[in-house]
């Protein structure tokens, strides 16, 4: 759990002790490659922090797989509408890996914020920035060519581009799997 105690030690300042009753609240639990975290459809009871692996976020429309984001080691997944107001989640999340997470259940959750302060700031930082995530990519979505998409995935997750399948990357980044693949080549030949 020192991934996860050392992300909430850089968000907020924080007593020992409090730090120790929110750390108490998750639970270990492995996930096997193409098992699923949530479901589509089912109410999203968890949030859970990635110690090691990636998970997919993603829905089916028109019988295509659409990626909205891919988790990977030292991030918060959860589908937050679901886990928020408990209705029927629209997002699939599942793993592309075998990952390792530290999970919190939403009735801990909520006991963590009647009794622990420490945990609302950082709960509230933790939401802002998952609402700043998503804005960042509709902007990007609207007003960057898929170039510029790409060079800034590669820019700031290039792990990404080694342990997932393209053509998850791809429709994250809103293109085609070929796409990809002359934007990686263009990519190897400019470093060559």
């Amino acid at each position: 759990m020192e991934l996860l105690k050392d992300c909430i030690l850089k968000q907020v300042s924080i007593d020992t002790a409090s730090l120790e009753k929110i750390l108490s609240m998750f639970e270990s639990e492995e996930l096997k490659k193409g098992d699923y975290f949530l479901q589509s459809g089912t109410v999203c009871r968890k949030m859970a922090f990635i110690e090691t692996g990636y998970l997919r976020m993603y829905d089916i429309a028109d019988g295509k797989e659409i990626t909205l984001w891919i988790g990977s080691s030292g991030k918060f997944i959860t589908s937050i509408s679901s886990y928020v107001f408990q209705t029927g989640s629209i997002w699939n999340i599942q793993a592309l890996t075998d990952c390792k997470l530290h999970v919190i259940t939403k009735d801990k959750h909520l006991l963590l914020g009647e009794q622990e302060p420490k945990w609302l700031e950082f709960d509230n930082l933790l939401l802002a920035r998952s609402f700043a995530l998503l804005e960042q990519g509709a902007f990007a979505h609207l007003h960057t060519t898929a170039q510029q998409r790409f060079d800034a995935l590669m820019k700031n997750e290039p792990d990404l581009f080694l342990n997932v399948p393209q053509q998850h990357i791809a429709s994250m980044l809103g293109i085609a799997p070929e796409s990809l693949s002359r934007l990686r080549k263009n990519l190897a030949r400019s470093i060559s």
